[in-house]
């Protein structure tokens, strides 16, 4: 009887061991899982808000190179812009943070002369666009 009884307790002693094991790997994936959708979804959200903010520093450029209008053009309301999308890159990759510092490199160096320079008005609206892609290229990175 005793033989019988020790086998079928060992097999019952397995099955709570593979069921705990189980569980904790489970838990795990899923603590994981949500860690990165989270991870994801805030970089999603930080490059969107900066593609935004990249649109409206290009009609900045726009407005004071082309149409000479102060107002909409003030080169206050880009540092505004810049400073937020250097600061977002932050929540964002290595690469697009990069960009974003390119970007501000180039913004400090040619805005006093951006309204007239058909060259500064350029190269920052070449900034503007290499920080674009390198948006695109995390989002399509993202799992």
């Amino acid at each position: 009887m005793k033989i019988n009884q020790v086998p079928h307790f060992n097999l019952y002693q397995l099955t709570v061991l593979f069921s705990v094991l189980f569980t904790l790997v489970g838990f795990s994936y899923n603590v994981w899982r949500m860690e990165v959708t989270e991870t994801n979804s805030n970089i999603r959200t930080a490059c969107f808000e900066m593609l935004l903010e990249l649109s409206s520093l290009e009609q900045l450029v726009y407005a004071a190179h082309y149409d000479n209008n102060i107002e909409e053009g003030n080169p206050r309301k880009g540092w505004v812009k810049v400073n937020l999308v250097n600061d977002l890159s932050a929540l964002t990759t290595p690469a697009v943070e990069q960009q974003a510092l390119n970007l501000k490199s180039t913004w400090s160096d040619n805005w006093q002369t951006m309204p007239n320079e058909q060259q500064s008005a350029q190269q920052i609206i070449n900034a503007v666009d290499e920080v674009r892609t390198e948006i695109k290229r995390s989002l399509h990175a993202l799992d």
